[in-house]
């Protein structure tokens, strides 16, 4: 596999037999940091991180110049310029992220229809039926970049390929700034060499569990007994990861992508070891997080609750609703039984606290509510308080617990990012 760096770059030869390679993964290159240079030019080829120059931050994003020195997203920030100390940071700026996504994903669009998105800087595109307006598969992955980084300024590595895994890999190793086509041929030539961890839904334990059993490549998992594998994996894994190493991969480009979830999460300024502090917080996420779910106009049927230790460790808690809910009193409820669940209502034991969220899952459109909906009243006010944010601000209206006094201290760390898991 490429590393994050680039030092294992990879990219085809003008020749290369593109024939039923017609699933592109397109990949915005460091995406965040590059959409930073683009108002910042004088820094291009320098070590540039995106993120809060703060002890609590963590690395938003790299440029590959910061990533030769072992900087990496997710990174504690103070980790990062303790490897590379003449990195320059910079704040990160989610609208601009918001809009050059939505560029991206248009000129991808120009392309074929056959567009899925995956996140805000990466998608796969089918461009099975596109060849009479833009030629040979490896034809249209040179055009996409291209219009790219003439409509964008950004740059974009391409994997072109017969399934939409063996695609994603591909552009992995093409990048930065790279296409790689992998001739349908040799699909199985170019996976088995790799490392097993490069299987979708290999993750550190399971690759833990096949090693010890002598199965460190993908090859090896390939021609690995089919009972050896089922009693390390289960039925289901096996088959998959099987499938896989053989390069079988049926899914097709899915142009409607629903929301999985919606969360709001933050990091405190100062670990916090107050469960009545937490649950504030809580009530406000809550809060923040129903009005954003109203305002897509959707619902959740599941509640989900992130906690984040002193120590880093972190561990998630959910639970399903009877009936989805957009209401931030109904968000909070659920986020609250959770979060005592956890940690115990008196929260005598409780381990200081690093980072704390909720999030809505198992999206639904949001339904009229019935006429014996006891909580209807409460949402037809929550509509209103959303109309009256929408024109004074948010500050406008805001539930009592969290105005003013020590009971409403704000611990959150004011330059820190709000996350939302979309």
């Amino acid at each position: 596999m490429s590393k994050q760096d680039g030092s294992g770059r990879t990219v085809s030869a003008a020749d290369v037999d593109d024939a039923g390679a017609t699933i592109l993964h397109a990949d915005l290159d460091a995406f965040f940091a590059s959409v930073e240079l683009l108002d910042r030019p004088e820094l291009r080829g320098k070590p540039v991180i995106v993120g809060h120059r703060s002890a609590r931050s963590v690395v938003t994003a790299a440029t590959y110049e910061a990533r030769r020195y072992g900087v990496n997203s997710a990174m504690p920030m103070a980790t990062a310029l303790r490897r590379c100390p003449h990195a320059i940071v910079l704040e990160p700026h989610f609208d601009r992220y918001r809009h050059w996504s939505a560029v991206f994903f248009e000129v991808c669009r120009s392309i074929t229809p056959l567009v899925e998105v995956v996140g805000l800087d990466e998608g796969f595109l089918d461009v099975a039926g596109a060849t009479r307006a833009v030629g040979t598969p490896k034809a249209a992955a040179s055009l996409l970049r291209e219009r790219v980084r003439a409509e964008t300024g950004l740059v974009c590595s391409v994997g072109a390929a017969g399934s939409k895994f063996v695609a994603k890999l591909a552009s992995s190793r093409a990048k930065p700034d790279g296409l790689l086509v992998i001739p349908v041929a040799e699909t199985v030539a170019f996976l088995h060499p790799l490392p097993v961890s490069a299987l979708w839904g290999v993750g550190g334990r399971t690759e833990e569990r096949l090693r010890s059993r002598g199965i460190s490549t993908v090859g090896d998992l390939a021609h690995a007994p089919g009972a050896l594998l089922r009693r390390a994996l289960g039925d289901a894994s096996a088959r998959h990861l099987h499938d896989l190493a053989w390069g079988i991969d049926p899914r097709r480009v899915s142009v409607d992508r629903e929301e999985k979830s919606i969360g709001h999460e933050v990091t405190f300024a100062s670990d916090v070891a107050s469960i009545e502090a937490l649950r504030r917080e809580a009530l406000r996420i809550s809060d923040e997080l129903g009005a954003r779910l109203r305002r897509a106009g959707v619902a959740a049927r599941t509640v989900a609750i992130k906690v984040r230790w002193e120590d880093f460790t972190t561990v998630t808690r959910s639970a399903t609703l009877a009936d989805p809910t957009d209401s931030g009193r109904e968000l909070y409820r659920t986020a609250l039984g959770l979060l005592d669940a956890l940690v115990g209502r008196d929260g005598e034991a409780m381990r200081p606290v690093r980072l704390f969220g909720v999030r809505g899952e198992q999206l639904t459109s949001r339904a009229p509510s019935a006429l014996w909906d006891d909580g209807a009243g409460w949402r037809d006010t929550e509509d209103v308080i959303d109309a009256a944010r929408e024109r004074f601000g948010r500050a406008a209206i805001r539930p009592a617990s969290l105005l003013g006094g020590a009971g409403g201290t704000d611990r959150r760390d004011p330059r820190d990012r709000r996350r939302l898991e979309d």
